[in-house]
């Protein structure tokens, strides 16, 4: 008898400045997936936030033609892990079933997709999902609220004020005063809920400041400036794990541009990578201690890469972000982190499933009856 093949439906796209990144990602992560192993569903959600599915379901998202595509829906119903299509007839909407899924793979970045909405779905529905919960996707996700959990953990993290959409176009002096009290320039200009780069400006003056926080309250209400730390060295570390998680050896961006922007990650890949970092054994070591207690404290599930910055001369660290779905595309720091530490992205696909499942395991022993 053949062993029965795990249902996966993978989610990509989504209503996000990185959803290039995410058919990027979603690109590798279905190459990976063995089909003697798993039985996959491809669902691309579009920037309208549509849900789609059909044959060819990246390429058509890729080339943008979604006219052979057919809108599907996963309901927050827990009697069903199942993912409905609608279809649309002279007599009005038919729902049938698509898919039944054992394994929800989201390969989304950004809002909607790695900020705990999406996750909170998942939960509504009852059903197993590769990745972080709700309260580790939202909290890894908003930089300002990361930041405060980081210093009540005792993490060293880059000094930053946080201000509103509001607050600079009604008071743009103001704000600009409130952060220059941090000190000299450069400071780093970033919408507080999103990631590869997208939206982040580096600020040497006063225009630059002003331009910056305008390019970031495109992308959010909230923004984060942070105050430039001179002579670092850009290290990351991957983790991977539910309640005991594992680091990977630490790797260093060396950045082609003044520093690792969207073009270098996933548009022209002109960034080197020293894998592993050649730092001292000790600031390593401390680096990976770091990111595991920043994983448990914001209740990590899955994977995550973290990001720090190494003042060159003196080696002091301080944790820049956590990135709960981190990129995966085959130029991406956490795959190729885990590859250096002897895990293949297939092993690495397969394991995040395992401990979606695990995770689905142990919320299946909670109660959520009261009884006498």
């Amino acid at each position: 008898m053949t062993e029965k093949k795990l249902r996966v439906a993978v989610l990509f796209g989504g209503r996000s400045g990185e959803h290039d990144v995410s058919l990027m990602s979603a690109r590798s992560v279905l190459a990976a997936l063995d089909p003697e192993k798993y039985e996959v569903t491809q669902v691309g959600i579009t920037l309208d936030g549509e849900w789609l599915n059909g044959a060819n379901t990246l390429e058509a998202f890729n080339s943008g033609k979604f006219n052979e595509l057919n809108r599907v829906i996963l309901p927050g119903d827990p009697s069903h892990s199942t993912i409905y299509q609608l279809q649309i007839t002279n007599h009005g909407e038919t729902i049938t079933k698509l898919a039944d899924i054992d394994v929800f793979f989201p390969v989304l970045h950004g809002p909607f997709g790695e900020d705990g909405t999406l996750q909170g779905l998942l939960e509504m529905a009852d059903v197993a999902y590769v990745g972080a919960g709700v309260a580790g996707s939202s909290v890894g996700m908003d930089k300002g609220i990361f930041k405060d959990v980081m210093r009540a953990n005792n993490i060293p993290i880059v000094e930053s004020v946080l201000v509103l959409r509001g607050d600079i176009e009604n008071d743009m002096s103001g704000v600009i005063e409130q952060v220059e009290k941090m000190g000299a320039y450069p400071f780093f200009a970033k919408p507080a809920n999103l990631g590869s780069s997208v939206g982040i400006s580096k600020c040497n003056s006063r225009s630059d400041l002003s331009e910056g926080l305008m390019e970031a309250a495109r992308f959010d209400r909230r923004i984060v400036i942070e105050k430039g730390v001179g002579n670092v060295r850009e290290v990351e570390v991957s983790v991977l794990g539910n309640e005991d998680p594992q680091t990977s050896v630490c790797g260093e961006v060396l950045p082609s541009r003044e520093f690792y922007s969207y073009e270098s990650k996933y548009i022209d890949g002109t960034s080197g990578l020293i894998i592993p970092s050649q730092l001292p054994n000790e600031v390593t070591e401390k680096i990976r201690e770091y990111a595991v207690r920043a994983y448990k404290a914001i209740d990590c599930a899955g994977m995550a890469r973290a990001d720090f910055f190494v003042e060159s001369d003196t080696h002091k660290i301080y944790l820049n972000e956590l990135n709960t779905l981190p990129g995966f595309t085959s130029i991406s720091m956490y795959p190729k982190l885990w590859q250096a530490s002897g895990v293949s992205y297939p092993q690495l696909v397969d394991r995040l499933i395992e401990l979606a499942l695990q995770r689905k395991a142990q919320r299946d022993r909670t109660e959520h009856r009261r009884t006498a």
